[in-house]
């Protein structure tokens, strides 16, 4: 918490996205008997994953087990997880005409599992270790609502972005109420820093990104700042970072900007201003070698952070499912050393 504010800290401060996860036998075990969805609809099972890992791993922070795709339940999209867990979703927007599909989400009681799945992992936790709550950013929302699964063209994402602009703000403005009001719930829930997950922006290029998702995303970010720090996380486009870095608007004290490992974070940290929090930024790869590489990769990002106030470590995106669980201890002891 005093990283993300830019304050003095005795030693860098490490967490890692999908630090809970395939990697873990825990998590295998569980999965051969328990569907994706079903899981994270299970606040017991999600409290007790990720403890496991906090407590294993030695990190400095937990987040609560989750998905980003599940506020798109309430707001009427029809959520399948497949065998190999990508989702797909069965009633995608495939036009202006079907934006109204997105209906305005008025409350979270239909995602009330997640505020208890948050109750409890906070319950469970070191009073010293923060709860990160987390929810997909609007973009990455949207592009999932209009292609329906994975895509590596996004084209019908961008064919309604720039064929029609007004359904296209009315969705992205639905989507920025929904998560305004999901996040801030978590944070009522005992999250205590939230992380706002713009995985596919990197499609977008700096000019589509201003206009078309910049306001809507910033609105999100000012609307829960003022409250608890706010990690900005997007992935693929290392040429956004300026304008992540603006979408904090007015609470850039309490914005920290997640990096990739696209971009070497010294470079990232002069894009977006050193006025701001930094997160990243070790390549999920560089965890399937060797502790040695891992102590040697993880001392090039430290030394490029130069000690100055702020850093966060983490990798560039999740552990990968093939990782050594040895491998990522290996990294947070040496973070921590």
């Amino acid at each position: 918490m005093k990283a993300a504010r830019r304050e003095p800290v005795d030693r860098v401060p490490i967490w890692l996205m999908r630090q809970a996860g395939r990697y873990m036998a825990e998590y295998r075990e569980l999965r051969r008997k328990t569907g994706f969805l079903e899981l994270c609809k299970n606040p017991d099972l999600c409290a007790e994953l990720m403890l496991s890992a906090v407590e294993r791993l030695g990190v400095d922070a937990a987040i609560v087990f989750s998905d980003l795709l599940l506020i798109l339940e309430p707001l009427g999209f029809q959520l399948e997880f497949t065998a190999d867990e990508g989702p797909l979703l069965h009633n995608p927007i495939r036009g202006p005409q079907d934006v109204d599909r997105a209906g305005e989400l008025e409350s979270i009681d239909a995602l009330q599992f997640v505020m208890e799945a948050v109750r409890k992992t906070r319950a469970g936790l070191a009073e010293e270790l923060p709860l990160i709550g987390f929810a997909g950013a609007p973009f990455t929302l949207a592009a999932y609502a209009v292609e329906g699964e994975s895509s590596r063209d996004y084209h019908r994402t961008k064919t309604l972005m720039y064929a029609d602009a007004g359904a296209w703000d009315t969705l992205m403005g639905r989507l920025a109420r929904a998560v305004t009001l999901y996040l801030n719930a978590q944070i009522d829930a005992g999250a205590g820093m939230v992380q706002l997950f713009d995985t596919w922006a990197g499609c977008l290029g700096v000019d589509d990104y201003r206009r078309h998702v910049l306001p809507h995303t910033r609105r999100v970010i000012e609307a829960v700042a003022p409250r608890v720090p706010v990690i900005h996380f997007a992935t693929g486009n290392p040429a956004l970072l300026p304008l992540l870095s603006e979408a904090a608007g007015k609470t850039k004290a309490q914005t920290v900007i997640g990096v990739d490992w696209r971009v070497r974070l010294d470079d990232a940290w002069r894009a977006i201003g050193h006025d701001m929090a930094i997160q990243g930024n070790l390549n999920p790869a560089v965890l399937l070698t060797n502790p040695a590489e891992i102590r040697r990769r993880a001392k090039e990002i430290l030394d490029q952070a130069a000690g100055r106030p702020g850093h966060i470590f983490n990798l560039g995106h999740g552990v990968l499912p093939q990782t050594p669980i040895e491998n990522v201890i290996a990294l947070v002891d040496a973070v921590h050393e």
